[in-house]
């Protein structure tokens, strides 16, 4: 078995690691959708991607994915090793929330600026003029999320061998 592969295969081998991602990245991009006025829940279950949000759509799914993966695999670390949970999955995980809906196109901009004034204006204008690069960064942030807790899976079994 490939020393690249055996860390992945080792944490979805199990139903339970394959139906948290599943679960997790399902709901993340309900919600995602949601808050980009996506997907419509009344009067019908109604999803409708109009040419101008394709790239939002298609960034806020593999945010979705890769939140599933991620969350999954740290729950796999945490409950069989011990470890805690490192910063690599609040950092990924709440910018991914935070860029991935978009502030200004939904309610939430109403009620950010009628909360906070001027102040909630100003943060409601950074989310939708920077909603692409903070989602990039947000997918950057998950692949190196991965990439941590993959090198700990792979190198956490390794017998030091003393003369």
């Amino acid at each position: 078995m490939s020393s690249w592969s055996f860390p992945v295969k080792l944490v979805f081998s199990s139903h339970l690691y394959i139906a948290l991602a599943a679960t997790i990245a399902v709901a993340f991009w309900v919600f995602f959708n949601l808050f980009d006025q996506l997907l419509f829940f009344s009067p019908t279950v109604t999803f409708y991607l109009p040419a101008d949000a394709v790239d939002g759509f298609v960034l806020s799914t593999i945010t979705s994915v890769l939140l599933g993966i991620v969350i999954s695999m740290n729950v796999y670390l945490v409950k069989n090793s011990g470890l805690r949970i490192g910063g690599s999955l609040l950092s990924g995980s709440s910018l991914g929330m935070l860029s991935s809906a978009c502030a200004s196109c939904s309610s939430l901009g109403f009620t950010l600026v009628s909360a906070f004034g001027g102040a909630g204006a100003a943060v409601s204008t950074i989310l939708t003029v920077y909603q692409v690069p903070l989602r990039l960064a947000s997918i950057g942030l998950l692949v190196w999320a991965y990439y941590s807790l993959h090198s700990k899976l792979r190198n956490g079994c390794k017998i030091d061998k003393k003369p």
